[in-house]
């Protein structure tokens, strides 16, 4: 007869975030004995790391972190991915987000492979930390990317798509200092209308090439004049830029404005901006 309670099991499932059936297993290899069951699951864990190598990470969090570095605030987002959404809800998994962003924001890390390899508090690198929380949670863990922004004003917004789950979309943007009043709402913007780039001066040559090219032969299978076409490209092109460019969008709380008219009517600029959502 099993010597552990359907409470044991719930409390070694919160703990670990192991599934149903690893943790009765652990349990009855335990026999009944909590602590010895999480270092089953652990060690089991580590051992399956090469397994979990090859599946599908998608799901997870967005962390970010503003801090200040020779009076300019500075940005950090990075996505931390696991593969289901009953590990990113768990304590462990957002502790391991706060552990993350901490850890970039100390190393100067842009990348995911440079926060990998850098040392963290707890001693060794922040690779081994990934690799003991996805043996205790039996879950691929890994970063996906990190991203900084600069500026006078530094403003984040992070939104929960499900109130049960972490942030799954965050945002950074930066501005001058005549940007504080608006920085917020730019960047709850942002993360609604998910722009791709700050301006039209911004979007790649070779972007805009292709799309006008895209509007033309559209345009032309349409059965448009020839005499028109030039007209209708540049209407296109027009939508393109207002749907894809920051400045250029219909603002979220005033669609009569763009948002470059009510950053203008500030009187600030728009630095930079990132967005993130969680498997996009």
């Amino acid at each position: 007869m099993a010597n552990y309670t359907a409470a044991d099991i719930k409390a070694l499932r919160e703990k670990t975030g192991a599934g149903m059936l690893d943790v009765k297993k652990a349990l009855d290899e335990a026999e009944g004995n909590m602590e010895k069951a999480v270092e089953i699951i652990r060690v089991k864990g580590l051992k399956g790391i090469a397994k979990r190598e090859g599946r599908s990470a998608s799901d997870g969090l967005v962390a970010a972190s503003i801090d200040e570095a020779n009076g300019v605030k500075v940005g950090t987002i990075l996505e931390l991915n696991c593969e289901t959404d009953f590990v990113a809800k768990g304590e462990k998994f957002v502790t391991l987000g706060n552990t993350a962003i901490a850890a970039a924001v100390a190393s100067g890390a842009t990348t995911a492979e440079e926060l990998n390899a850098a040392d963290v508090a707890e001693g060794g690198t922040f690779q081994a930390v990934i690799e003991n929380a996805g043996a205790t949670l039996g879950e691929k863990i890994e970063v996906r990317r990190i991203a900084r922004v600069e500026g006078e004003v530094v403003e984040n917004y992070m939104h929960r798509t499900n109130k049960d789950l972490p942030p799954q979309v965050g945002v950074l943007v930066a501005t001058d200092a005549a940007g504080a009043d608006v920085a917020r709402d730019v960047a709850m913007h942002i993360a609604a209308y998910s722009p791709t780039f700050l301006s039209r001066e911004d979007v790649p040559a070779e972007v805009v090439e292709n799309e006008r090219r895209v509007a033309e032969e559209t345009a032309r299978n349409e059965g448009k004049p020839e005499a028109a076409l030039a007209k209708i490209v540049d209407g296109r092109m027009n939508g393109f830029f207002k749907e894809n460019c920051l400045l250029d969008q219909a603002f979220a709380k005033d669609p009569k404005q763009t948002v470059g008219a009510v950053v203008n009517a500030a009187g600030a600029t728009v630095k930079g901006f990132v967005r993130f959502k969680v498997g996009v």
